[in-house]
């Protein structure tokens, strides 16, 4: 599986291989925050990070700020 992240300096490719996929699966697939841990590596201006452990941490985002209102 592939995952493709991005920030302000650009985006990054993060590796998944079956032999992992299904232990992290609900993390990638779910989270709004994921932490990667992993293998760096580099070349020119592509970049991949080999997947060791993902991590949700949505929690550390809070809560909705909006609020839905219902005029009917």
């Amino acid at each position: 599986m592939f995952v493709t992240i991005e920030d302000e300096t650009g985006n990054v490719n993060v590796i998944i291989w079956p032999s992992l996929q299904e232990k992290f699966l609900q993390e990638a697939l779910g989270a709004s925050l994921l932490a990667v841990y992993g293998t760096w590596q580099s070349e020119g201006e592509v970049r991949h990070s080999v997947v060791q452990r993902l991590v949700d941490l949505s929690h550390l985002l809070g809560g909705p700020t909006a609020v839905c209102r219902n005029f009917c």
